[in-house]
Order: C-alpha cells, then sequence, then structure tokens
C-alpha cells in the first residue's frame, strides 16, 4: 500500500505542474491564434516546429527517461550512489556531444527534411523558403532539451517530481515574452516564435539545474564512453525510441498527408492535437513517469508479483481519471475550442474544423495514456525490443487507416486514423506484457474499464444536453461562456462521481479513503 501511495502522490504533484504547463500552453495557443489565425503561415511554422517537437515527446517523454531511469536505478541499486552520480556525468557529456553533432547536421540538410515532411509546400516556395529557416533557427533547442531530459531522469529516480514536471513551462514562457515583444517588430512575425522555442529550450534546462545539483549531481565533463551503463542505455534507447515515436510518426504522416489538404487543415489537426495533450499529459504521462522508478525497483529486485500489481492498479486510476476526461473533450469539444481559439483571424469555420478533428483523435486518449504504463512495465525490465515491434504494426494501422480515411473525412480522417492505430498500440502491448508476466489482473481490468466507460458515457451525454446552444457559433462573450462551461464541467464531475458511486467503483474508493486519511493527519497535526 506504501508504494501505491508513492505512486499516486508523484503522479499528483506531476498533474499539478503538467497542469500549470499546459495553461500556459494554451494561453501561448491563443496568443499565436490572434497574430497567425489558421492560415498558410501559421501551417508553416507548425510544419517546422514538428522536429523539435518529435524530440521532445522523445527524449522529455520519452526515450530518454525509459532507458536511463532503469539503468540508473540499477546502478544505484547494486553499485552505489556514487556510481550512479558518475553514469550521470558520463551520460551529459556524451549527450551534449552526440545531440550538438547531430543538430549541426541537421541544420545543413534542412531542406530535405522540410521536403520529406511537408512535401506539398514545394508547390508555393515562399512557404517552403520560411518552413526551412524556421526549422534552422529551432535546431539547436534539440540539444537543450536532451539535456533537460537527462536532469529530469536523475532527479525522478530520486523521487524528485514536481520540479522536472514543471519545467516544461519556461518553454511556453519564453514563447509568450518572445511573441508579445518582438512579433511586431520583426519582418516576419513568425521567426519570434522560432526564438521563444530556443530560450524555452535552455530555460527548461537550467530551470532545473539547482534542485539538481542540492541532489549531489554534477555536469562536470567525463568521457568514459565505454562504462557498460551508458553502453546498456545505448542498446535499449534505439528500440525504445522507435516504440515512443509511434505517436508522433503517426503525426507526421498526418502532416504530409494534410498538406495536400485544403489550406487550414494542418493547423486544425495541431489545435486539436495541442486539446488532446492536455489529458495526456497531466495524466497520462505524469502517471508513466511516476510508476517507472517503482516498476523499475520491483524488476531490478525481482519481486514480479508487485510490479504486476503496481502496474494494474496505475492503469486502472488512470482510466478513471482519464477516461471521463475524454469523454468530455467529445461531449464539449466545440464551447472547448470556441472559447480558447476563436477571437482575431481564427473564425468559426476555424473553431468546426479544428473541433470535428478533435472528436476523432479524443476517441483515442485512452489507448494513448495506457500505452505509457503498459510501455514502462516493459522498460522496466528493460526490455525495448517488445514495445518497437509493436510499434510496427500500429504504424503501418496509421499509414492504410490514412490514406483510407482521408478522402471522405478530409483532415478529421487522418486524426480517426491516428485513434484507430493507437488503439492497436495499446492492445498489441497488452496482450504481449501479459504474455511475458503470465498473468496481468486482465478480468479487474476489464471490469474497472466497463464501470468507468458507462459513468463516462452518462456524464458526457448530460454535458452536450446542459451546454447545447448558438452562443458557440459567435466569438466574443468569453467572461458568459468561460462561466457556462465552467458550471457545466462542475454539473458534469458531479455526474460522473454519483454514478462511480453508485457502480462502487474501486478507484473511487482507493482515491476517497487517500483523501479521507489526509484530511485526518491535517487534524491530527493541527490538535
Amino acid at each position: 500500500m506504501d508504494e501505491k501511495r508513492n505512486i499516486t502522490r508523484a503522479a499528483g504533484l506531476m498533474s499539478v505542474a503538467t497542469f500549470i504547463s499546459r495553461i500556459l500552453g494554451y494561453v501561448k495557443d491563443m496568443i499565436l491564434a490572434v497574430y497567425f489565425g489558421a492560415t498558410g503561415l501559421s501551417d508553416t511554422f507548425f510544419v517546422a516546429f514538428r522536429i523539435p517537437n518529435l524530440l521532445r515527446e522523445l527524449f522529455a517523454e520519452g526515450a530518454m527517461s525509459s532507458a536511463f531511469i532503469p539503468v540508473l536505478t540499477e546502478h544505484r541499486t547494486k553499485q552505489g550512489e556514487e556510481e550512479a552520480k558518475r553514469l550521470v556525468k558520463i551520460t551529459f557529456t556524451f549527450i551534449f556531444i552526440f545531440v550538438g553533432l547531430f543538430c549541426l547536421v541537421g541544420i545543413v540538410f534542412t531542406p530535405s527534411i522540410v521536403t520529406v515532411i511537408a512535401p506539398g509546400f514545394l508547390k508555393t516556395p515562399e512557404k517552403f523558403s520560411l518552413a526551412v529557416l524556421l526549422t534552422r533557427v529551432m535546431f539547436p533547442f534539440l540539444l537543450f532539451i536532451s539535456l533537460a531530459a537527462l536532469v529530469m531522469g536523475a532527479l525522478n529516480t530520486r523521487r524528485v517530481f514536481f520540479i522536472p514536471a514543471l519545467a516544461p513551462a519556461m518553454l511556453n514562457i519564453s514563447i509568450i515574452i518572445t511573441v508579445l515583444l518582438l512579433a511586431s517588430q520583426m519582418e516576419q512575425p513568425i521567426i519570434a516564435v522560432a526564438i521563444g522555442v530556443i530560450l524555452g529550450g535552455l530555460m527548461q534546462f537550467a530551470f532545473q539545474l539547482p534542485t539538481f545539483f542540492k541532489n549531489g549531481y554534477s555536469l562536470k565533463p567525463e568521457y568514459d564512453f565505454r562504462h557498460p551503463g551508458l553502453k546498456k542505455m545505448s542498446i535499449l534507447i534505439l528500440p525504445a525510441t522507435m516504440g515512443m515515436a509511434v505517436a508522433q510518426i503517426n503525426i507526421f504522416i498526418s502532416t504530409i498527408l494534410a498538406s495536400y489538404l485544403p489550406e487550414g487543415s494542418i493547423t486544425y489537426l495541431y489545435y486539436s492535437m495541442r486539446l488532446i495533450q492536455f489529458p495526456i499529459g497531466i495524466f497520462g504521462v505524469a502517471m508513466g513517469m511516476a510508476v517507472l522508478p517503482t516498476l523499475s525497483e520491483h524488476a531490478v529486485k525481482g519481486d514480479i508479483d508487485s510490479l504486476r500489481d503496481d502496474f494494474s492498479f496505475a492503469l486502472r486510476l488512470l482510466f478513471f481519471i482519464t477516461i471521463p476526461a475524454m469523454a468530455g473533450l467529445i461531449a464539449l469539444r466545440e464551447p472547448i475550442v470556441n472559447i480558447l481559439f476563436q477571437r482575431g483571424r481564427f473564425d468559426y469555420a476555424a473553431t468546426v474544423g479544428t473541433s470535428q478533428s478533435l472528436l476523432f483523435y479524443s476517441l483515442g486518449i485512452w489507448a494513448v495514456v495506457g500505452v505509457r504504463i503498459v510501455t514502462a512495465s516493459f522498460y522496466s525490465m528493460q526490455d525495448t525490443k517488445t514495445p518497437v515491434k509493436i510499434a510496427v504494426a500500429a504504424l503501418l494501422t496509421n499509414i492504410i487507416m490514412s490514406v483510407i480515411l482521408m478522402k471522405p473525412l478530409k483532415h478529421s480522417g487522418l486524426a480517426f486514423a491516428n485513434a484507430i492505430a493507437s488503439g492497436v498500440n495499446f492492445f498489441l502491448l497488452f496482450y504481449f506484457l501479459r504474455k511475458k508476466l503470465k498473468r496481468l489482473d486482465a478480468r479487474r481490468i476489464i471490469m474497472s474499464f466497463v464501470k468507468i466507460l458507462f459513468a463516462s458515457s452518462v456524464m458526457g451525454t448530460s454535458g452536450w444536453l446542459l451546454l447545447r446552444s448558438e452562443m458557440w457559433m459567435q466569438g466574443g462573450r468569453v467572461i458568459e461562456k468561460t462561466g457556462y462551461l465552467s458550471g457545466g464541467i462542475i454539473v458534469c464531475i458531479g455526474i460522473y462521481l454519483f454514478i462511480s458511486y453508485l457502480l462502487k467503483s474501486e478507484e473511487m474508493g482507493y482515491l476517497s479513503d487517500m483523501f479521507k486519511k489526509k484530511i485526518r493527519g491535517r487534524r491530527s497535526y493541527a490538535d
């Protein structure tokens, strides 16, 4: 039970920090919508940003931690604290050299990269040239975000979660400041956003350093690149990168195909993806990062029963929190997009286009967050090969379904294909993890899922009926709309919790008991 409390507490801290970062992210997106709308200019930036964003997903929230945390945990457990700190220094030196060289090569070959990710831009030379310039400006972001990921992983193994989870907020703050201060002063205002991306990556790394040094770590260069820990990470990180990259590769495929669709399609997909990243980031990424150190310790000690038990708990708790969020996004998609983005050059047509793709992207949220927990279980056992094999199947599914669905459903078909591929990824991962661990408490997980889905469906239907109004077709009245939407969301949460109570949800009971114990503890302390 202590481990479950630790996992829940760590996930809670990371969720709070991620929530702050995501809110700032939406402020940033609203500012970008006002300045650039859903136009060819915004399409160009979002294509250019795909490359640093891909690396952020892979390193800051993916393969770096998936390879680094289990290996660092193993070295700390078996060889002691000093050896673990030495491994951190060696890894820092290696990343600085390798990723730095990679950035230089990327800057040289940027035109070829842009041609691959947005071939449709070749028809418009001005658009293509601007995409190349923006990509080159943002390439150094990859180095800063890789170093930030290293620091984050080292702190997570020491059970420090809040500061690393809050660090991504620095990216959003930097972009907001640079756009407000520089955009109106530049001949190409969109370049201000690219400058903000670079500064944000640097700040994300620097923000964690005081806590990093306080925990006894050092960034003094050490060049022992034959260290067995670094070798093991190198072996693990390549398949882990592919395994964690499925979602981002799917987005790249959507970008390539969307570049052939009507103008604005890429922007619709970007903003709707940003919205589903809210519950995925706050709950899915947070829980995946919080549970990985615990699962890694169980794996190092050979305690498979505890690993299996904590996996089941983390997955069920994650579904309990995330599926209602998914239902809420589907039911209230148009009001949410209207309030967040419909102003300036972002009109009602853009709201409808974004809402349509949001509907189909949202259908895959449960699978995307579930994959975070299942892959964390594989990585804790230092098995990164199985997820990458399954990733290939999911990737092929996305390509086939995208080609089939993009003609009848346009950009929404690309979003739907992404959701289908995410579901395939989850089911295959779950099946092979069950084979690896012999059993997975599957009946308990399925029963919990059915209860959660029923409660969420009733909640979502109620919210849709409650907030139906023609006001969402118009811009303005932000305060009134925000109050109306907030009230509706509160009612929906109440409905979900009430139905979960009637269904005797085990996860709700656990959270309720934990909350009551915390309140009693505070009262005892006050007395």
